[in-house]
């Protein structure tokens, strides 16, 4: 069973209680950040309003039924597939021998946002003609780089705060993470979900301080609290169109630099529902890039550049890329559409 399909019955779990109303999780962004426009990013993780009953088919073979009662999802032909309830009292998955485990979107550039790793040998083999790391210099208005935009887990969703804590969320849980999201132990997807879930217990690297969001309303109050207000910019990388192939982009019009070089950057994690890493840096200079790709297509895309690499690892794929050392330049990097900057106005 698909990643994204366990994710839309994960936050269908609640249809039942929040049916009628609008997600807890957008009303907190009201309350606390009435003067902050929602960027994509967020906005395409937020659970739809269900409430009517409806059937979906996926491939003719997957078939979704929303009510307001619940939430039903069968795979596969009958007794051969994945079947997931949804109620008032949580989620149950049960899948049969033939049933197929959560597929876990596994990155090859995985650690490209993880400063203290070196660069693992999938990443070296990349394309050797892929932008994943640019200097400051290159910010201009002319400038063409060969880049490729995607989405860490298609389909996750954000849990209001108050179900994401009553989910497990550790190593010392993880067999009982496994078991209600019937992954199998072992499995890609299960050391993908466990990588996660390692890093964002690792201690944070110096200078920086780092958390790990499982809901909305934790990353506000962690973005907020970091910058000191309420009174921030979140942003995201945004297509005009949904934009998925590799190609070259051109850097057109004006670069917007932020106002602080202070910022809070969350990278979403692949994980059955929508799981941010967060970092906050005093030595971020963070810009909003206009791009245009060779089939024209049209993107305002966020960089971020990092001016202090001091402490990063000396094998970072950052420095192998720009062949310097570390802390010497500013290494900048576009970030994909699902990830979110916070900077003070």
């Amino acid at each position: 069973m698909d990643l994204h399909l366990i994710a839309i019955v994960v936050y269908l779990s609640l249809a039942g209680i929040v049916s009628h109303a609008t997600q807890p999780s957008e009303d907190y962004w009201q309350s606390m950040l009435p003067n902050t426009p929602m960027p994509k990013a967020i906005q395409d993780l937020l659970p739809s309003d269900l409430t009517n009953e409806k059937s979906t088919y996926i491939d003719g073979a997957t078939g979704v039924n929303v009510g307001r009662k619940g939430v039903g999802v069968s795979t596969g032909k009958p007794g051969s597939g994945t079947n997931v309830g949804v109620g008032k009292g949580g989620v149950s998955v049960h899948t049969s021998p033939k049933g197929k485990p959560v597929v876990v979107k596994v990155n090859p550039t995985e650690n490209q946002f993880r400063y203290r790793y070196g660069a693992s040998e999938d990443q070296l083999r990349d394309d050797p003609n892929m932008t994943l790391f640019f200097k400051e210099e290159d910010l201009h208005p002319g400038t063409t780089m060969s880049l490729h935009f995607t989405k860490t887990t298609p389909g996750a969703t954000f849990l209001p705060r108050q179900e994401a804590e009553s989910v497990p969320f550790s190593s010392n849980k993880f067999s009982d993470i496994l078991h209600q999201f019937s992954v199998k132990p072992g499995s890609k997807e299960a050391q993908t979900m466990k990588k996660t879930i390692q890093d964002c217990e690792e201690p944070a690297m110096e200078g920086e301080e780092k958390y790990c969001a499982t809901s909305l309303e934790s990353m506000i109050d962690f973005s907020t609290s970091k910058l000191g207000s309420n009174n921030v910019q979140a942003i995201s990388t945004e297509f005009e169109k949904e934009e998925t192939q590799k190609q070259q982009y051109t850097i057109t019009g004006d670069i917007q630099k932020m106002a602080s070089d202070e910022a809070v950057v969350c990278h979403d994690q692949p994980y059955v529902y929508a799981v941010f890493y967060c970092h906050s840096s005093y030595s971020i200079r963070a810009y909003k890039v206009p791009l245009v790709g060779a089939n024209g297509s049209k993107a305002n895309a966020v960089a971020v550049c990092h001016t202090n690499t001091a402490k990063w690892n000396p094998k970072h794929l950052a420095f192998q890329v720009l062949k310097v050392k570390p802390g010497t330049v500013p290494v900048c990097h576009f970030l994909p559409e699902d990830h979110v900057v916070w900077v003070s106005k």
